[in-house]
């Protein structure tokens, strides 16, 4: 009798059984919910949602009523806009200029301070690493009234050498050019912003490559040196081809930031007011349809545009220096 009287209480607390078991394993996913919804309405629904506007119109200020379904127009009107290849041409060259210059210095910079020791080299790595994390709005603002025509130190600083006594015979044809304008005129805008970013990204290279080369082991430069090799030819020869997984992850973040740049140019060229050509970026065009022309569907068209164009050239870095980058053959 005591057989069917457990069975009968097994079955009685089998949903109990299985409700608690139910709640055990759904506990993680209840504290990761505020995570999760979170992400979902500022991470998941932005993306969704600027592909379905990419094929509307629509006009925010005139409310959600205003949209207005037009297909691949957008995408058709942005493709044909000259200004639009303007920029983005403007943003591949400045990716260029500010993005090569990097990688080039911060290679044999690391190298250098990796050879000087770790007292030295967490201390100059600290302040090499500082232009990075101050704010892009500040630097850029400095760099502003750096450039600034009248008063700026750079053309302060030139003409002190035209006009010294010791440098005059040097730097005297300097006085025919002044005053320069770095980010007034077009000619010069994309080289000064390039500056700007390269040097606030530099500093983050250099970490990057200096954590790389602490990983190598003392042994190969031991037996280098051994062999006759010098500081050149083990930088060469040893470092660089260990290196390749980090110059790898450096270049890549380099060309999806660099495809990216808004805040510096804009900035520098004043919202964009006295950068008529050289000066606008594609991401600063993209704010200007949206915000000031309140083409919301146009802009969201030109955004996946960007996001084709970025991952066109990263999946061609990935191609083409991808298995040797990481290592491979």
């Amino acid at each position: 009798m005591s057989a069917p009287a457990n069975s009968a209480a097994e079955r009685d607390n089998a949903p109990a059984d299985r409700w608690r078991t139910l709640w055990h394993k759904s506990t993680p996913y209840w504290f990761m919910s505020p995570y999760i919804l979170i992400f979902g309405i500022f991470g998941i629904f932005p993306v969704f949602f600027m592909i379905f506007l990419s094929f509307h119109t629509w006009n925010p200020v005139a409310g959600l009523g205003s949209m207005e379904f037009v297909g691949l127009e957008n995408y058709a009107l942005s493709l044909t806009d000259p200004t639009l290849w303007q920029t983005l041409k403007n943003t591949i060259l400045m990716a260029l200029y500010s993005g090569v210059p990097q990688h080039l210095v911060a290679l044999p910079m690391a190298y250098l301070l990796v050879q000087l020791g770790k007292r030295a080299r967490h201390w100059l790595t600290t302040a090499y690493f500082l232009p990075y994390v101050t704010s892009t709005i500040a630097v850029s603002m400095i760099f502003f009234v750096m450039f600034s025509k009248e008063s700026g130190i750079i053309n302060q600083a030139l003409t002190g050498l035209a006009n010294g006594t010791l440098t005059g015979w040097a730097f005297g044809w300097i006085n025919d050019l002044m005053p320069i304008g770095w980010v007034q005129e077009n000619s010069l805008i994309r080289y000064s912003v390039s500056f700007v970013v390269f040097w606030k990204y530099v500093g983050f290279n250099i970490v990057i490559y200096t954590t790389g080369l602490a990983t190598i082991s003392d042994d190969l430069y031991e037996a280098a040196i051994m062999d006759g090799a010098n500081a050149v030819q083990r930088f060469f020869y040893i470092a660089l081809p260990l290196l390749r997984p980090f110059i790898f992850f450096g270049v890549t973040l380099t060309i999806i930031g660099n495809m990216n740049l808004f805040d510096e140019p804009y900035v520098l060229t004043r919202g964009l007011q006295q950068a008529s050509t050289n000066g606008m970026t594609i991401s600063n065009y993209l704010y200007r349809v949206a915000w000031e022309w309140l083409d919301m569907g146009g802009a969201a068209a030109i955004s996946w545009i960007l996001f084709v164009v970025i991952g066109a050239f990263t999946g061609f870095y990935f191609w083409f220096f991808g298995r040797r980058g990481l290592g491979g053959d």
